[in-house]
């Protein structure tokens, strides 16, 4: 959910610069299911936009409506969602609205810690029933520091607290720049997930020539910044040229990231593993487990669109810890 916040915090300084007004809605409890699970946030813009939602759809008109008296008072509220007879998610979803007027301290506090990719939390003090009142509220607490949403905020001990974890976005660092990999860092950014292109210097690439991607590294596989790969990294390695693959899982031997794929068949995939192992007699067993090729699940997938479709699936399944299947034979709920 980092990304969504990240997409919120940045549309507030866009209005903040307009004058505007900001309202924000979070999801605290919920009984039953929803779309949804607690701590999903929207932004309410007073001239009528929204970024995010905290539904598929349903629930976003009812907030919205709420939110007027949150923009006149400028007081906090706590509205209930009763989808049980008008949901197919049959819960009730408790909703914080309040008023978002982070100071500039909450504002390079918070783009500092993505910059770091650290993990920090949120907590947002309610109560489970409809009610208005000055101490309902949230905060963000990095390291020491306790960061109000906005500016007088005085938390109530007696109250209910929410409260998440919010990790690094997540991170896809592919390598490769072909028609493919431009398809897969489209649907990737699509995602919310931090998208990263490493191309050699003599592609003469451009970052605009991958739609959603934040970052285009230029350079040969032995300078490739492998310190920054942590566990909320996958990477895909799509150049379509067997030495340059070659020479990228030679560079990232030592590295961890929760997914690495690699393109092409199975036969490719073992000649270049054999070749690998051959040339790094002691790499770790481990990291050779840990690369999926090829890379994807098995969708019928055949179009550059399909493929990177299939392989946004494989990485969020092997990052989510979870054995996919159909929906309609899954026992319970859908989520943990």
């Amino acid at each position: 959910m980092t990304h969504e916040l990240k997409k919120i915090v940045e549309a507030f300084k866009d209005a903040h610069a307009k004058g505007v007004k900001t309202v924000l809605a979070t999801v605290v409890a919920l009984k039953g299911s929803s779309y949804r699970r607690p701590g999903v946030s929207m932004l309410i813009r007073e001239d009528g936009q929204i970024i995010g939602a905290v539904s598929g759809g349903c629930v976003e008109k009812e907030v919205f409506r709420q939110s007027d008296s949150v923009f006149r008072t400028q007081i906090p509220k706590v509205m209930t969602y009763d989808g049980r007879y008008r949901l197919g998610c049959e819960g009730i979803l408790y909703i914080l609205i309040e008023p978002f007027r982070p100071s500039s301290e909450f504002l390079d506090q918070f783009f500092k810690i993505l910059k770091d990719r650290t993990s920090f939390r949120m907590l947002s003090y309610f109560e489970e029933r409809d009610m208005i009142d000055h101490h309902l509220g949230s905060v963000l607490q990095i390291g020491s520091a306790t960061l109000p949403f906005r500016d007088g905020f005085q938390k109530k001990r007696e109250f209910q607290v929410f409260e998440q974890k919010l990790t690094p976005c997540f991170k896809l660092l592919i390598i490769g720049a072909e028609h493919d990999a431009v398809q897969l860092c489209s649907y990737a950014s699509l995602t919310g997930w931090e998208v990263t292109i490493v191309a050699p210097p003599s592609e003469e690439k451009r970052l605009g020539d991958f739609p959603g991607a934040q970052e285009l590294l230029t350079i040969e596989p032995e300078t490739l910044p492998v310190n920054t790969i942590d566990e909320t990294t996958a990477i895909v390695i799509m150049t379509h040229s067997y030495v340059k693959d070659l020479k990228y899982l030679m560079v990232l031997k030592a590295t961890r990231p929760t997914y690495l794929g690699l393109l092409g068949p199975a036969e490719r995939r073992e000649k270049l593993l054999a070749e690998l192992i051959e040339r790094l007699p002691e790499i770790d067993e481990d990291f050779i487990e840990n690369i999926h090729g090829p890379t994807g699940l098995d969708i019928g997938a055949e179009t550059a669109q399909e493929i990177a479709i299939a392989i946004l699936a494989e990485v969020l399944s092997v990052a989510r810890g979870k054995n996919p299947i159909s929906l309609r034979k899954k026992q319970g709920s859908i989520h943990s």
